[in-house]
């Protein structure tokens, strides 16, 4: 085990899971000196969806500038660096390779070490970065492209999984069904913009297991619902209702993210609930979470929007809540399926 955090410790947290290329240059304090990241919008937009192969080389290209990019914004020297931390899994295997042998290549050459963190308490951690006086245990729902899960956070990072999709992530289900509709690659993010625009009663989309007492999700049937709607609707009545049907897709997914995490709060008592991940950004989400926290006198906190995409501060946030506690390991292997709990 590692000594206890020094305040004044710089760290590097390196985040290359998916299509984000991220360098961040975090103090031990947890205040961000620097944080910048490469998306890869334009190597995907062609195929609608995340080519691993293809992703991997951007993140071999990208790399090293956004690591001089963080350094620079940061505005310190290599030799300053205390220690490296980057994403070890979740993720595609190729790209969290390129992270990993650039973090441990650094390392080496520094003379610091290196820690292996899972990305998604990366996504928990950066509750701390928006939220300094955060304390488990809490409740985190993490929604992201990839994952969408309810896990209670208990001290000393135990984690207890009280329900996640049994299919597709919600991240998914916006970026899939937005797709469908036509609107263009990464869809989720239009989504949102034209969902504020429309009427969130227009239609009624299905909420899988809606009625189901279990704390689980699903949204694979939501896809089919959509697809089928744009099947039997013609292109004019779509192109001019856009706005309406964006918001009711949006409502019936922020709708059933309520309600778990509602249930969920309820049978664990937890104090506070975190809202995290790539979809945590978005804002009707975190409007309605906040509310339903405020009727249970539930606290609620959620990243700055800076802090909800694949970040590199959140890669350094966890690796340094984890050695305030003494319970950071040198692992650095890489696991794609990594799990949390």
């Amino acid at each position: 085990m590692t000594p206890l955090s020094n305040p004044g410790k710089l760290w590097l947290g390196i985040e290359t899971s998916c299509d984000e290329t991220a360098c961040a240059v975090v103090r031990g304090d947890m205040t961000v000196l620097s944080n910048p990241l490469y998306s890869q919008f334009q190597e995907h937009r062609s195929f609608g969806g995340v080519v691993p192969e293809i992703a991997a080389r951007a993140h071999l290209e990208k790399i090293h500038p956004i690591f001089a990019s963080a350094i620079k914004q940061a505005g310190v020297g290599l030799d300053q660096i205390g220690a490296i931390a980057f994403t070890r899994g979740p993720g595609l295997m190729g790209p969290l390779l390129v992270g990993a042998s650039f973090a441990r290549g650094l390392a080496r050459d520094l003379g610091i070490p290196t820690f292996g963190v899972n990305h998604l308490e990366g996504h928990i951690a950066a509750a701390h970065l928006s939220t300094p006086g955060l304390h488990p245990p809490f409740l985190a729902l993490t929604v992201s492209g990839g994952h969408t899960e309810l896990m209670l956070v208990k001290p000393g990072f135990q984690y207890q999984l009280i329900g996640r999709t049994r299919d597709d992530a919600a991240g998914e289900a916006f970026d899939k069904c937005g797709k469908v509709l036509g609107l263009g690659y990464p869809a989720g993010p239009i989504v949102s913009q034209r969902a504020s625009e429309g009427n969130r009663k227009f239609f009624k989309f299905p909420e899988g297991l809606r009625n189901d007492a279990s704390c689980e999700f699903s949204f694979s049937g939501l896809k089919t619902a959509v697809l089928r709607y744009s099947e039997e609707h013609d292109p004019e009545f779509l192109k001019d209702n856009m706005a309406h049907i964006c918001a009711s897709l949006e409502e019936a997914i922020v709708s059933i993210l309520v309600r778990k995490a509602i249930q969920a709060l309820k049978q664990t008592e937890a104090p506070t609930l975190v809202l995290c991940g790539g979809v945590s950004a978005n804002r009707h989400l975190r409007a309605k979470l906040g509310e339903a926290c405020a009727k249970l006198g539930v606290a609620f906190a959620v990243p700055s929007h800076e802090f909800c995409t694949d970040n590199g501060a959140m890669i350094a946030a966890a690796a340094i809540l984890r050695e305030r506690a003494g319970l950071l390991e040198p692992v650095t292997e890489v696991k794609p399926w990594l799990p949390l709990a």
